[in-house]
């Protein structure tokens, strides 16, 4: 480091005590001292230079996070409307088929996150190896990725083959139970797409390229759109699926072809078709806890859904669409909470110590703040209009809506759980946010909420106040540890990693 480079460290370290009251909790956590009170008092004609410098970082990192946020948000949304556009087709035929359908997609969303939750690891590997200037590593990570992906997905696609025995054992009724195993037969056919896109989002992510994921969905939602249309008027419901598995194949392959453009994928010389299945370890340590992390959320949402049958065939359509909405919302702040991860684990793999507690102060505090208040207006203010893009059924909606106001307060800390966890994974400790959302979903959560829903008289309401309970304590214990992380040890745990070069 030269001697500018120290004179800016320095003023930036002494000028976080001072100027910034909001970061006290964040660095009292770290191991780094900040300096004294005195020595600012000393210099008052630095102050504001100091300052302004200090500001110009945040605004910085807020900017560069939003930034990478929106095109992601796109990504999300757009790859969520895939579907969900199923489930909205599907709703105008009948009840029966929004309930089969959208059974179908819970136990494909279930199935699926453990494809998302083997590629956060990439979140991790690619954009820290990549700090470090490790071009064949970060290629390396992807193609392993995909090949353990692919593996998994073997024992996936024949539940969902034979899903029907295991529906019956969860879904009293049969004609809901024969138009969701039909469905999942035919999603057989997503899988290969799917994982790709998956994996190849996150290669893209690390080298900053935020945007092709969203431009090869903005081609696959409306090639879905005309499928879903002419399939399902030709051949019925089983044309929804059937769009499905085309729209992935597509971008999937497109996805493929855009990766092999890159940079990194240069260094596919340097690669043996060997080390594609080599040093699978550090990956499957990083993979497992972010499964966990994903399919605990999403496994309790299923359980909710399926739970709801019990009430009736119009309870579980309004669950189905509040569980949709739900979905959808989630993927603002989980826009947020990837490029976060993305942004903090750049600076954790370029050892910068600073940016790394700085990008993530205002991950939780002023990017949070503005998620809470998105979010909960919009379920509380947009309910009726959003349920009813679903069904025109007066009573599925009017359950929905009550629903939703639960969900718009689960949000105030829902947003917290949702970018504590995209911090987590930045620093490679999945495993923290594994055990936390195993608690509190399934210690907490689910039976607080099992409990309201069948022994109170708030019903399908019950469910989500006990989740809701499960999500805050997942929240606050999430961010304390965040709050808590050592980054001298973390930096020097990325720097043994990534500089191995294998």
């Amino acid at each position: 480091m030269n001697e500018n480079s120290e004179i800016q460290a320095s003023k930036r370290t002494n000028a976080e005590k001072i100027v910034v009251n909001m970061s006290s909790t964040l660095a009292a956590a770290s191991p780094v001292g900040y300096g004294s009170i005195s020595d600012q008092k000393n210099q008052p004609e630095s102050f504001n230079e100091i300052k302004e410098l200090l500001y110009a970082d945040k605004r910085e990192e807020i900017v560069k996070i939003t930034k990478t946020s929106v095109p992601l948000a796109f990504t999300f949304l757009l790859q969520f409307l895939i579907t969900t556009i199923t489930v909205v087709t599907v709703g105008r035929i009948g009840t029966i088929e929004l309930g089969g359908v959208s059974i179908a997609n819970v136990t494909y969303s279930v199935s699926t996150a453990i494809f998302i939750g083997l590629a956060t690891c990439l979140d991790t590997l690619c954009p820290q190896a990549y700090g470090r200037g490790n071009r064949t590593l970060v290629l390396l990570y992807f193609l392993r990725c995909v090949m353990i992906s692919l593996a998994a997905a073997i024992p996936i696609v024949l539940v969902w083959f034979k899903s029907a025995f295991l529906l019956k054992l969860m879904i009293q009724d049969e004609q809901v139970v024969a138009y969701a195993s039909k469905y999942l037969k035919i999603m057989c056919l997503t899988a290969p797409g799917y994982i790709v896109f998956e994996c190849g989002k996150k290669f893209l992510q690390s080298q900053n390229d935020f945007v092709t994921g969203q431009r090869l969905l903005w081609l696959g939602v409306p090639f879905n759109i005309g499928m879903n249309l002419f399939l399902i008027k030709h051949f019925g419901f089983i044309g929804a699926p059937i769009a499905v598995a085309l729209t992935y194949n597509l971008i999937g392959a497109l996805m493929l072809y855009k990766c092999s453009k890159t940079e990194c994928w240069k260094e596919i010389a340097n690669i043996s078709f060997k080390q594609c299945f080599e040093s699978w370890s550090t990956l499957v340590s990083l993979a497992i806890p972010g499964i966990i992390m994903l399919e605990a959320e999403f496994f309790a949402f299923e359980v909710l859904t399926v739970l709801a049958g019990r009430f009736g065939t119009t309870v579980l359509a309004a669950q189905s669409v509040a569980a949709s909405l739900q979905s959808l919302m989630f993927q603002i702040p989980f826009s947020f909470s990837v490029a976060a991860s993305n942004r903090i684990a750049y600076h954790i793999g370029s050892g910068d110590l600073h940016k790394c507690k700085l990008a993530t102060k205002v991950t939780l505090i002023n990017i949070a703040c503005v998620l809470c208040a998105i979010n909960f207006s919009l379920f509380t203010f947009l309910g009726n209009p959003l349920s009813s893009i679903f069904t025109r059924d007066k009573e599925v909606v009017k359950i929905s809506c009550s629903i939703l106001k639960i969900i718009a307060v689960n949000q105030l800390y829902d947003v917290f759980n949702i970018l504590s966890a995209g911090c987590l994974r930045a620093q490679g400790r999945q495993k923290i946010g594994g055990y936390l959302n195993l608690i509190s979903y399934y210690v907490i959560g689910l039976p607080v909420g099992i409990y309201l829903g069948f022994q109170t008289s708030l019903g399908v309401d019950g469910f989500w106040v006990g989740l809701g309970v499960g999500i805050f304590v997942l929240a606050t214990a999430e961010t304390y540890f965040v709050v808590r992380s050592n980054w001298n040890e973390i930096i020097e745990r990325s720097k043994k990693l990534h500089g191995l070069g294998v």
